[in-house]
């Protein structure tokens, strides 16, 4: 099995040494392609009005001057010599719950896997406090993660799913189990522009997050990871909201069908 590592938090990152450790223990055959700087938040970002260049640090080793997305494009078209069976990506320092997923740059990696026809899990580890004096625990994903992504191969999912995992702040031996969940939303709002001022007197902001109190729903990855358990979260990126559809439909009624739609009912008639 070809596996690509990639991640958002740069080439250099401790969570990508953890993942590599972790992709070498499933197969002997791993690319990393991974942006050359930090590159969170930034969702499923292309580079199109720049070049990006590619740094070959060593065999099946590169570091990408763009994002997570860039990274995968870049890897699976040209600079491996063969498609990857399966993309990991991460392991991001700090989890990827809930809303988090919109704007990850650890699951974009997966998503653009999944969009070039190859299957992709983003890996995360879940930090107390968000601040650089805190350690992220990789003991956890690299003791268990393993042996979850065997298991998730070994049963598949669908083509246009992604893995989301995340592992709680809790050394390997205090996990209470994996547990499959929904995505879940925060009942508070905790990303917040701080403003400040530079030198000159003139104003800046400084996005990040702040820490409040909130009450997952059950069964969602807030509430698994929040009581000690590893979370796995089928994600996919039809965000269309099908209740909504049928309600707006009886208020301007649904439109006729498209020509290419009856095109394939008759052939579908045809095929019968």
């Amino acid at each position: 099995m070809r596996i690509l590592l990639t991640n958002d938090d740069g080439i250099a990152a401790e969570g990508l040494a953890a993942l590599e450790r972790i992709a070498r223990a499933l197969s002997d055959d791993v690319w990393i392609v991974a942006p050359e700087l930090e590159q969170s938040g930034q969702s499923r970002a292309l580079t199109l009005t720049a070049p990006i260049r590619v740094r070959e640090l060593g065999p099946k080793r590169f570091a990408v001057g763009g994002t997570p997305t860039d990274c995968v494009i870049l890897a699976v078209q040209d600079v491996m010599d063969g498609p990857p069976d399966l993309v990991l990506s991460g392991i991001n320092r700090g989890q990827n719950l809930a809303e988090d997923v919109t704007f990850s740059g650890t699951v974009a990696g997966a998503l653009a896997a999944m969009a070039l026809g190859v299957r992709g899990i983003a890996l995360s580890q879940a930090l107390s406090t968000f601040h650089d004096d805190e350690q992220a625990l990789y003991a956890t994903p690299e003791h268990h993660a393993p042996g979850l992504i065997r298991a998730l191969l070994a049963e598949g999912w669908p083509p246009n799913v992604v893995i989301n995992l995340n592992f709680p702040d809790v050394p390997p031996h205090e996990v209470r189990g994996t547990e499959v969940t929904v995505q879940g939303f925060r009942d508070v709002h905790h990303t917040t522009a701080y403003k400040r001022q530079d030198l000159r007197g003139r104003p800046y902001y400084w996005m990040g997050f702040h820490g409040v109190p909130h009450e997952p729903a059950h069964g969602t990855d807030l509430a698994a990871v929040r009581e000690g358990r590893i979370s796995v979260t089928p994600l996919h990126i039809d965000l269309t909201h099908r209740e909504t559809v049928h309600r707006l439909q009886g208020l301007f009624g649904a439109l006729p069908p498209s020509k290419l739609a009856l095109e394939e009912a008759a052939e579908g008639r045809a095929d019968g």
